[in-house]
């Protein structure tokens, strides 16, 4: 085997598709589009903060209306001297929201409140009512039980639950378990996008070069196991410069995204009361650290199903003669595929679950599960490196089995080989 023959054609590959117009736009089309898609959430989120809905109140109990005032009562306007025809004259000509009357039998449970609106503000004000009123009518009917003040406030109180992670060496750190659980599954998605994605790119690729006739001329000089690596090679190479390209860009966008979010959302977004204590900081809203060993395992899990998964695409690519007739090969790979993206979701849920783990450590599974346990949790050590070793050796058996296909399949004319050619060719 001649590895400068490999690297020649790895060279060719990288460099042609490098220069490619679609290439060049897709890789900076990426970033822009993840700036466009911030923008536009951190806009909505400016835009949402300033619509406001009116709800009239006819309140017969004199008791409710003052803590509904108190609760929200930009959202809420006491109606209580205002007629039922005319509030249903002024819903209906959109000078209300909505109203709602409430009534002793409301607070006795005997009814529930009846909120009668043009349907402006959809679910989500409903639900917003929904738990005002109920906050408001257990209010009202503890203090009716005439309970004693400490058990108001036993009842009332909101309990919340601060989280710590501990390390190996038992430091506490803040537990960002929920941002890292969002990193988990965006960085399997990624791969699962991107063995598709290249795997198909390498597939076109072989058939274009053996229908053009191309590959006859290449495989005079160059034997079809040098192409096959060299081809590889350069796709991967192509993959990982675009996905190094796009993981600077996420960063350097994420550490302006949020200082900018902050600034525009102003201080009183700001969780905790900052404003009111006029310690407002725009960087309480920067995003988490991402430890650099979850970046580096990110691209071996990358590098290593993209090598396992593109071997196979190769072969498919080879076997055929035209890109239709893929179909019949496809399925049997994307089976696989689809059960780690499948199993990626249960992982986020519970990392450390039987399916989880098993998931992690099967070959054609690994690089989209393992790296959304190894983002989430602590994964063992020794799973993270036997999941490694599994794959490399099912490289290894996938390469030398697709290596007999592409040999015989890209001179190959004619008629699609079926499975029981490819296994003729495997055994020759």
């Amino acid at each position: 085997m001649n590895f400068q023959q490999i690297l020649l054609v790895l060279k060719r590959e990288y460099v042609t598709r490098l220069r490619s117009r679609g290439f060049i736009i897709a890789t900076i089309l990426i970033p822009l589009g993840m700036i466009a898609f911030v923008g536009a959430g951190i806009g909505i989120a400016v835009w949402d903060t300033g619509s406001e809905h009116t709800i009239g109140i006819v309140d017969q109990t004199n008791s409710l209306y003052p803590r509904l005032e108190e609760l929200a009562g930009e959202r809420y306007k006491d109606f209580s001297a205002t007629t039922e025809d005319s509030l249903r004259h002024m819903v209906a000509s959109e000078q209300l929201d909505g109203y709602i009357l409430l009534t002793e039998a409301h607070v006795t449970l005997q009814e529930d409140p009846e909120y009668v609106s043009s349907g402006a503000g959809g679910i989500s004000l409903q639900s917003r009512i929904r738990s005002d009123l109920r906050q408001v009518i257990r209010d009202e009917r503890i203090s009716r039980a005439s309970v004693s003040e400490e058990v108001q406030q036993i009842f009332e109180a909101d309990i919340s639950l601060s989280t710590t992670k501990l390390t190996e060496q038992g430091e506490a750190t803040e537990d960002d378990t929920g941002f890292l659980t969002i990193v988990g599954l965006v960085m399997g998605i990624i791969i699962f996008g991107s063995v598709l994605g290249y795997g198909g790119m390498l597939t076109r690729s072989v058939i274009e070069e053996k229908t053009n006739r191309i590959i006859e001329v290449i495989t005079s000089s160059v034997r079809p196991i040098e192409l096959l690596l060299g081809k590889m090679g350069g796709v991967g190479a192509l993959a990982l410069s675009q996905l190094v390209f796009w993981l600077a860009s996420f960063f350097a966008l994420a550490a302006a995204a949020g200082p900018l979010a902050g600034m525009m959302l102003g201080p009183e977004m700001v969780p905790g009361g900052e404003a009111a204590a006029g310690n407002f900081n725009p960087d309480s809203f920067a995003m988490p650290d991402i430890a650099p060993s979850l970046i580096l395992y990110f691209l071996l899990f990358f590098i290593l199903g993209y090598l396992l998964y593109s071997s196979l695409f190769a072969a498919i690519g080879s076997a055929v003669d035209s890109e239709t007739d893929t179909q019949q090969f496809m399925f049997p790979v994307m089976i696989p595929v689809m059960i780690g993206y499948f199993i990626m979701f249960r992982a986020m849920e519970n990392p450390d679950s039987t399916l989880a783990v098993a998931g992690s450590l099967v070959p054609f599974c690994t690089p989209i599960v393992m790296i959304t346990r190894i983002a989430i949790t602590d994964v063992p050590f020794w799973q993270i490196w036997l999941s490694i070793l599994l794959m490399i050796a099912t490289f290894a058996l996938t390469m030398w089995l697709s290596a007999k296909i592409y040999s015989v399949g890209i001179l190959s004319y004619g008629q699609s080989a079926g499975f029981k050619e490819l296994w003729k060719w495997v055994r020759e």
